[in-house]
């Protein structure tokens, strides 16, 4: 490894030359205290800027080794020390002057969940922060007493400001550490308690709006009813206590306004932990969840839907169904059936998002249109067994029809934001009216033995993420990516729509997407890999290799952990 003072006497020699010139910086560097190095440089100051990485070690950052021992501190501190550096860089940011985008410093902006990224990662030898900073130019021409002062001045303030512990507020650190850790101890009470969900008594649910995802002010605090109030014991917080969901089926109603989306966004949100201060910190949801709901125009393929829908008057096969462009219900019944084969634990519906006439057909339509004449059959006929036989509870919004109280386990009303339970109120009510027809025949779970077909990229190629030669690398070929945000992504020239993904959290976990859906097709798409082995593959690789399995030896920064059920539904919206 090169010095810092050689990286100064190669800046210093390149100084007014060409732009192309900054490539000859690539390379690692020994700075006092960390290594740096230049993993990618842009090709002019009006490109996307340049990619580098600091490497720190443990002994010389100083963290408590408890600190990143388990994974859950080691991804806490990790997200800590993002944001730290993110702070020092908004303050250095622009401060070298040129054309373009030269003296830009950035970082991943995180948002309130804590993810996984790329940006900083903790091993078990020390900590890796990868981030961009724009070359500076005039026009064209290196400026490179510019970025002396950004890689010699500017960075290592940042580095020992935001990634050294005798610099950092150790309160605030282990503040940090010691969330995730609560937060990882509820999570284990869900499961040793059969609960599928916990909101703490004073948690914030409402939002800010709808682009901010932080706490709305002056909100009425959670309250939890008395008879579904649990109290657990946290190991650094102590004693907690909030609402508890079982196992089974749990409705939510009320009047519109009064919180019953909101609720439910709260726990679709739950999967994730939450940093101090979001008003959703112990807002703990079965780590599985999966949001449903209607997809008009999705791509559904080779799905066994028979448990909803059949006997179509074309006699297409619902055993093996395939369309470009699904209805509603054909949509929301193919949802369950992937994410019944995704293992999912716990499904979160919300009528209002639904396909009518897959959640439910009232009795006098089914005197009207009798069932032999009515191919769909029904979620509210199907969602007892899906428990009972699969252990996939639900949790229901409703606000339309009253056919959902008879299969609920627990009824839960949202009044002006407060939860009431009127479970026993509604069950008294049910035994004086005649009950709907809630189950339907022929109850049967698909064996889940779909293939991955092979698939043929449309165009070859043998460039990384950087736009250069791979050398010596086994891949054939190299998909083109392209991210849209959260929304969505195209993969050799292929849209990957994950709009009505709803528990997408950021928009790096889209990008994490489309980089293992490259790495699935071309090397696992091979005829003879279920969906299931696929995901499991690519989930053994990332704990294994990391992001190097999937981007290469230069791993950039802004990619976020994604969950095993975004990756199926993306391998299952992939329309190539």
């Amino acid at each position: 490894m090169k010095s810092s003072n050689d990286l100064r006497t190669a800046l210093r020699s390149i100084d007014r030359k060409s732009y192309p010139a900054y490539k000859s910086l690539s390379g690692s560097y020994q700075f006092p205290g960390f290594s740096l190095s230049i993993d990618h440089v842009q090709g002019d100051p009006f490109a996307s800027p340049s990619s580098l990485h600091v490497e720190v070690s443990h002994k010389t950052a100083g963290f408590p080794k408890e600190y990143y021992s388990e994974s859950c501190a080691r991804s806490a501190l990790a997200d800590f020390l993002t944001r730290q550096l993110a702070c020092g860089f908004e303050e250095y940011n622009f401060k070298a002057k040129g054309s373009g985008k030269s003296g830009l410093l950035s970082i991943t902006r995180c948002g309130q969940q804590v993810l996984e990224r790329s940006a900083c990662e903790i091993s078990d030898t020390g900590i890796v922060a990868r981030f961009h900073v724009g070359f500076p130019a005039f026009g064209r021409t290196i400026n490179a007493g510019e970025l002396e002062k950004i890689l010699f001045e500017f960075l290592p303030r940042c580095v020992e400001s935001s990634l050294f512990y005798k610099r950092l507020d150790g309160k605030k650190v282990e503040a940090a550490i010691f969330l995730a850790e609560d937060q990882k101890a509820l999570r284990g009470f869900l499961r040793e308690e059969k609960l599928v969900a916990f909101v703490a008594n004073g948690s914030i649910l409402p939002r800010k709006s709808g682009v901010s995802d932080t706490p709305m002010k002056d909100s009425i605090p959670f309250l939890s009813p008395a008879t579904m109030e649990r109290t657990f014991i946290l190991p650094h917080k102590g004693e907690i206590s909030g609402m508890a969901i079982p196992w089974g089926i749990t409705l939510i109603v009320g009047g519109g306004y009064h919180g019953k989306s909101t609720l439910l966004e709260a726990l679709q949100n739950g999967v994730y932990n939450h940093i101090q201060g979001d008003g959703r910190e112990y807002v703990i949801t079965e780590d599985t969840a999966v949001k449903l709901r209607a997809e008009d125009g999705r791509s559904i393929r080779n799905v066994d839907i028979s448990l909803f829908i059949n006997d179509l008057p074309n006699k297409k096969d619902t055993s093996a169904f395939s369309t470009s462009d699904a209805s509603g219900s054909t949509s929301q019944a193919a949802g369950v059936i992937e994410n019944i084969e995704a293992g999912s634990g716990l499904f979160l519906i919300d009528e209002d998002t639904s396909a009518t006439n897959f959640m439910v057909r009232d009795d006098f339509m089914q005197q009207v249109i009798s069932r032999e004449k009515e191919p769909i059959t029904p979620f509210l006929c199907r969602a007892g067994e899906i428990y009972e036989k699969e252990g996939i509870s639900t949790i229901l919004v409703a606000g339309s029809s009253g056919a959902f109280f008879y299969i609920a386990d627990h009824i839960i009303q949202m009044d002006c934001y407060r939860p009431v339970d009127i479970s026993e109120h509604v069950k008294e009510l049910c035994s004086q009216h005649t009950a709907p027809e809630t189950k339907a025949p022929d109850f049967r779970i698909p064996d889940f033995n779909r293939m991955l077909p092979a698939y043929k990229p449309k165009k070859s190629g043998g460039k990384d993420y950087y736009g250069r030669e791979r050398q010596g690398s086994s891949r054939q070929t190299s998909m083109k990516i392209k991210t849209f945000g959260r929304d969505s992504f195209s993969l050799d020239k292929e849209n990957v729509d994950l709009r009505y993904v709803e528990q997408l959290a950021d928009a790096e976990q889209t990008t994490a997407l489309a980089y293992m859906l490259r790495y699935g097709l071309e090397k696992l798409a091979d005829g003879r890999h279920t969906v299931r082995q696929t995901v499991e593959i690519l989930f053994e690789l990332l704990d294994k290799k990391g992001w190097e399995a999937f981007c290469g030896a230069y791993v950039p920064c802004g990619i976020a952990r994604p969950r095993r059920q975004e990756v199926f539904a993306c391998l299952n919206r992939f329309r190539g």
